[in-house]
C-alpha cells in the first residue's frame, strides 16, 4: 500500500493543465462496444479506474491501440462473449465500478450482458436498479443469481418505450440510451440526466449515427436505428479535478492558473467557490486564481448561515462537496455542508478535525464548519484515504498545514487524478510518494 509524505504549509504557484474526465471517460469508452468500426478517443485520463477499463475491454476482445498518452483507437469487431464466463472476467468486473457501464451496449449489440455487483468508493449505498429497470423496460429480461451477480438477455430484441426514471442517474441514463440507440423503434426517457459529460456521450453516438433528440434536457428521445459506425472523440476536462485546483489554490494561499478549463461547462462550480470568499478570474478558457490571505463564506440575504448543498446537473456535483468542506475549515465565517446523495461521504470529517479543524457532523449527511480564518493552521497527522474524493481533499489539508502528515491508502486517490504528486510539486508542493 503507498501513501504520501506530505510537508504542508507552502504556497503554490504556475499553471496546471486539468486531465481529462474520469466520469465521461468510463461512459464514452464503453460506448466502443456499439460498432464494429474504429473509435478513437483523445484526452483520455491516465489513472487507474480508466485504465482498469480498458485492459476489461481488452480481454473482452476489444482491439486496443495506444495511439499517444492521451490517445486510443478502439475496435470490437471480436467481441468474445465467452470471457463473460470466465472467473478472471469476474473478478475485474468486481473490482471496478465503471464496468456497469457495459450492460447498455453488451445488450444492444450482442443481446446479453452479464455483470457481477462493482466496486468503486465505500460513500453509502448506490443501487442499479435504474440501470435494470431501465433495461427491463426496453425488453431485457434480468435475472439474480444469489445477492450480487446480474444476468440480462433480450432474446428478441430491444424495443423503444416511454420511461420516466425514478432517479436522474448520471450512469443510469448513459447505460440506458446506449442500448436504446440500436432498439427498434422511439425510445422516451423522461427525468433523465444532463451532465455536460452525458451530453458529450449523447454526440458522440450522433456522430457514429445516432438520432438523439433532447440532449442537455431532461428528456432524450431516442429513434433506434440498425447500426452505428466509428467516429473520433475528445473528452472534456475534469471538472471535477478544476474544482479540487480551485479549493487547493485557496486553502495554501497559491497562486494558480488553471489552463483550458471549458468554462461554459463548469455549470456552478465557479459560483460555488466565490461564495466560499475565492477569488477567480477567467482569462480565456484559463481559470487564474490569485493568492489571498483571508476568504469569507457569505450568507444568504438575510443574514442566515450559507448552505451548500448537491444536486443533480445543474445543480452542485456531489464529487465537490469534500473539497469545499475541506476549503471552508480555513475560511472566515460558517458554513453548512448538506451531502444529499451518499450517506458515507461525510465520514472523513474525524480526520479534518484531528488536525485542528472546527466542525460538527450534525449526522450522516450535514456537517457545520465553523472556519479558522488562517489564525490557527491545521496540523500534520497520519491518516487514511477513504474514497477518491475524500483522498484529495485531507490532501488540500495536509498541504495547508504545518508539519508533516502522511497519507495512507493512496491507490484511492490514484483511482481518479493522473499523476497529482508530481503534478503538484511542479507547483512547489513538497509530495513523497513512499
Amino acid at each position: 500500500m503507498a501513501a504520501f509524505e506530505v510537508i504542508g504549509g507552502q504556497p503554490l504557484r504556475g499553471e496546471i493543465i486539468p486531465q481529462g474526465a474520469k466520469n465521461e471517460a468510463l461512459q464514452i469508452i464503453c460506448a466502443v462496444l456499439l460498432t464494429a468500426e474504429p473509435v478513437t478517443i483523445s484526452n483520455i485520463p491516465d489513472i487507474r479506474d480508466v485504465n482498469k477499463l480498458i485492459e476489461l475491454l481488452t480481454d473482452m476482445g476489444v482491439k486496443t491501440e495506444r495511439l499517444a498518452p492521451d490517445t486510443y483507437r478502439f475496435q470490437a469487431d471480436a467481441v468474445s462473449l465467452d470471457y463473460l464466463d470466465t472467473p478472471e472476467f469476474v473478478k475485474q468486473a468486481r473490482e471496478l465500478r465503471g464496468s456497469v457501464m457495459i450492460l447498455g451496449p453488451m445488450l444492444a449489440r450482442f443481446g446479453r450482458c452479464q455483470l457481477p455487483k462493482p466496486g468503486g468508493d465505500k460513500i453509502g449505498r448506490r443501487p442499479m436498479d435504474t440501470h435494470f429497470l431501465g433495461l427491463e423496460k426496453l425488453g431485457g429480461k434480468l435475472t439474480l443469481e444469489g445477492t450480487d451477480f446480474y444476468r440480462i438477455k433480450a432474446e428478441n430484441g430491444l424495443r423503444g418505450t416511454y420511461m420516466l426514471l425514478d432517479e436522474a442517474s448520471v450512469t443510469g441514463t448513459a447505460n440506458i440510451a446506449m442500448a436504446a440507440v440500436l432498439a427498434e423503434g422511439t425510445t422516451t426517457i423522461y427525468n433523465a440526466a444532463c451532465e455536460p459529460y452525458l451530453q458529450q456521450l449523447c454526440r458522440m453516438l450522433v456522430r457514429m449515427g445516432a438520432r438523439i433528440q433532447g440532449i442537455g434536457s431532461n428528456m432524450l428521445i431516442i429513434d433506434g436505428v440498425e447500426t452505428l459506425g466509428g467516429t473520433n472523440h475528445r473528452m472534456l476536462p475534469d471538472m471535477i479535478e478544476i474544482g479540487s485546483f480551485i479549493g487547493l489554490a485557496a486553502m495554501t494561499g497559491s497562486e494558480i492558473t488553471i489552463k483550458d478549463a471549458q468554462i461554459p461547462e463548469l455549470g456552478l462550480i465557479p459560483d460555488t467557490f466565490r461564495k466560499l470568499g475565492i477569488q477567480m478570474e477567467f482569462r480565456g478558457d484559463d481559470i487564474y486564481v490569485p493568492s489571498q490571505d483571508h476568504y469569507e463564506i457569505g450568507t444568504y440575504l438575510d443574514g442566515s448561515i450559507l448552505t451548500i448543498a448537491d444536486h443533480t446537473w445543474p445543480g452542485f456535483t456531489p464529487d465537490l462537496l469534500s473539497i469545499a468542506l475541506v476549503v471552508a475549515t480555513q475560511a472566515r465565517g460558517t458554513v453548512l455542508i448538506h451531502q444529499k446523495m451518499f450517506e458515507s461521504r461525510l465520514f472523513f470529517v474525524d480526520k479534518l478535525i484531528d488536525m485542528g479543524a472546527q466542525i460538527i457532523l450534525c449526522d450522516p449527511h450535514r456537517a457545520t464548519v465553523i472556519g479558522l480564518d488562517q489564525r490557527t493552521r491545521l496540523r500534520g497527522i497520519s491518516m487514511t484515504s477513504p474514497d477518491i474524493r475524500a483522498g484529495v481533499a485531507l490532501l488540500i489539508a495536509a498541504l495547508s498545514a504545518d508539519g508533516r502528515s502522511v497519507i495512507s491508502n493512496v491507490e484511492q486517490i490514484d483511482r481518479g487524478y493522473q499523476y497529482i504528486d508530481q503534478r503538484l510539486n511542479a507547483l512547489g508542493a513538497h509530495i513523497k510518494r513512499v
